[in-house]
């Protein structure tokens, strides 16, 4: 492959931070009383540079740009519970440390109030900003509400010499797991969905239907659950992830989704 033609790789940082962080901290017992929380820098160091070169090495590029979050979160401003299950949870012991290894190792995006998810949709999707091809590397379901190139680390690795897979999310198939995503919800981002809505259901109800019409069987579906067409929105709101049309760059804000 030419050096030219290599693609970027768009990397969720967050995730093999708080891996690298986890997978090497330790309790040591220091009297029968006294416990404290231990933790190799090196060998997390070494954790995430392994994974890391895993990566390139499967996808057969050597550029990278990692993405952070900021510690401010936009949707919370939308649905104050946003990751509110979240709160109280106590971090690796080297995660904050880490966090600024990854920012002196490697070319890096933060910025305020975005989550990593919303910088890997806007440097993704923007024609310019990042040129040539671009891959997002991520294990977050998430990522499939995006028009994008997408290889998760955790499963689309093959025997080697064979490179690791890569999807395509169609603009058409991004938009669907983006509705699809309101429906059901994510628990683990704390936020509902339509109650009652799984996956199954929730393919069900767009099977057959016409995409024009999606947003009103969405609405329909809410209300079917006593809910009103305001929480479709705000749940349809926080499960955008951003895609460059959707941040005003001047600004440095989100621009909230809106059905069509």
């Amino acid at each position: 492959m030419a050096a030219e033609k290599k693609p970027t790789l768009l990397i969720d940082a967050d995730t093999l931070v708080y891996a690298a962080a986890s997978a090497n901290e330790e309790p040591f017992q220091w009297s029968e009383w006294e416990w404290t929380l231990h933790s190799d820098m090196d060998a997390c160091v070494a954790q995430l540079e392994d994974t890391v070169q895993e990566i390139q090495e499967g996808l057969q590029t050597d550029k990278v740009i990692m993405a952070l979050s900021d510690g401010e979160r936009w949707r919370q401003d939308v649905m104050p519970e946003y990751k509110g299950n979240r709160k109280g949870t106590r971090k690796p012991v080297t995660f904050l440390a880490l966090r600024e290894y990854v920012r002196t190792k490697w070319n890096t995006y933060q910025r305020p109030r975005l989550e990593g998810d919303d910088v890997l949709g806007i440097l993704a999707t923007h024609p310019t900003l990042i040129p040539g091809k671009k891959i997002i590397v991520s294990i977050d379901k998430d990522m499939k509400t995006l028009p994008c190139y997408l290889s998760n680390y955790s499963k689309d690795r093959m025997p080697k010499p064979d490179p690791w897979i890569i999807r395509k999310i169609t603009p058409e198939q991004a938009h669907r797991n983006h509705i699809l995503q309101t429906l059901t919800g994510d628990t683990t981002d704390g936020y509902k969905g339509c109650p009652g809505v799984g996956p199954v259901k929730a393919d069900k109800l767009l099977e057959g239907c016409p995409p024009e019409k999606w947003w009103e069987a969405v609405v329909a579906c809410y209300k079917a659950a006593g809910l009103n067409e305001a929480v479709a929105l705000q749940n349809a709101q926080v499960s955008r992830i951003l895609q460059y049309t959707d941040y005003d760059f001047k600004k440095k804000e989100p621009i909230l989704w809106m059905p069509q």
